[in-house]
């Protein structure tokens, strides 16, 4: 499982290659300008080789979860079952909050119970099958698992409270779903696996082509944490000494609009120098459920009051699991 860990998902041969390429280059790999350049290059290949290989994989399952069947999946379960169900899809939807919006005013618009679209929505940007592939490979399979469990509780218990309040009254309704949400899309079911595989590897060269500027950004960023800030100015702000750390890391990181493949690294980087593990989760939540232009595009599809509901349950959610991993972050790593 080490094995599997470190030299597969972690990929430290190939930190090990371009350690070795950089050393025959005449560059100390111990010195800020060196480590810095060595964490940029393996961190941006390390994480262009997981997006290609999840985003494949990912869209290969969604060839069997088109949004219609997607619908007729959900609609024949009722109560916090099909809350559950709905978590669970949200885990093979894309990566960012913005791309599941638009499945859910689909889902809205076919009539589907408001707390079990929400418990979709909130799950599909934190525990998507990327995030997991991911965590794992810098924070340990631990982490990853423990971070999906209580992605899934986050979503389930959200949409359920929402179900509860009763607050269909405070979707907008439309009449028919733009192209955009896919719901006119027929199910993948009848193409054949050779054409399922070649839509997976345009929709790699696409997502690739999309997010790998922001890959690059964050990954410097990480960059210049990791070996540019002292380390005791990361402690002092988000270390133990500060019982708000996972309150400053969720507030840092909902503004922002990225997905996890390019927030990782800052994470990563801030995590090396000292910060506590629930405020690095915490920051990855905020920026990958709770970002302003996600926000602003659910207003189109829900009235303030049910969009200032779903922001509060995400964000005690996401302090309340930041705070349960800095509990049990010597447990886990």
């Amino acid at each position: 499982m080490e094995f599997f860990q470190n030299e597969v998902i972690g990929m430290r041969w190939l930190n090990r290659i371009v350690g070795n390429i950089l050393g025959l280059c005449g560059l100390n790999t111990e010195s800020p300008i060196g480590a810095s350049i060595q964490f940029f290059l393996f961190d941006c290949v390390k994480i262009l080789i997981l997006l290609s290989v999840t985003v494949f994989v990912i869209t290969y399952i969604q060839s069997y979860f088109s949004p219609e069947r997607s619908k007729k999946i959900l609609g024949s379960f009722h109560g916090i079952g099909a809350n559950c169900i709905a978590a669970l899809l949200g885990t093979v939807t894309p990566f960012c909050s913005c791309s599941s919006i638009p499945l859910f005013i689909g889902f809205t618009g076919a009539g589907l119970p408001v707390g079990v679209t929400f418990s979709f929505l909130i799950s599909s940007p934190m525990v998507d099958l990327g995030s997991v592939v991911l965590l794992m490979s810098v924070f340990g399979w631990k982490v990853a698992i423990l971070y999906v469990l209580l992605g899934l509780v986050i979503a389930v218990a959200g949409g359920t409270l929402i179900d509860k309040l009763g607050l269909e009254n405070q979707v907008e309704r439309f009449g028919c779903c733009s192209k955009s949400c896919g719901c006119s899309s027929k199910t993948g079911e009848k193409e054949d696996i050779t054409k399922k595989c070649r839509n997976a590897f345009e929709q790699v060269l696409t997502t690739v082509k999309k997010v790998y500027p922001f890959v690059v950004i964050g990954v410097a960023i990480g960059a210049a944490i990791h070996n540019w800030i002292p380390g005791e100015f990361i402690i002092n702000i988000l270390g133990t000494g500060n019982p708000f750390g996972v309150l400053i890391g969720t507030a840092v990181g909902v503004p922002m609009y990225a997905d996890i493949f390019s927030t990782v690294p800052i994470a990563e980087a801030l995590l090396v120098k000292g910060a506590q593990l629930g405020v690095v989760l915490s920051f990855l939540m905020g920026v990958t459920t709770l970002s302003l232009p996600s926000l602003i595009m659910l207003r189109k599809a829900v009235k303030p009051r049910l969009l200032a509901i779903f922001t509060g349950v995400c964000t005690v959610g996401i302090i309340a699991e930041g705070y349960l991993f800095n509990l049990i972050q010597y447990l886990i790593i």
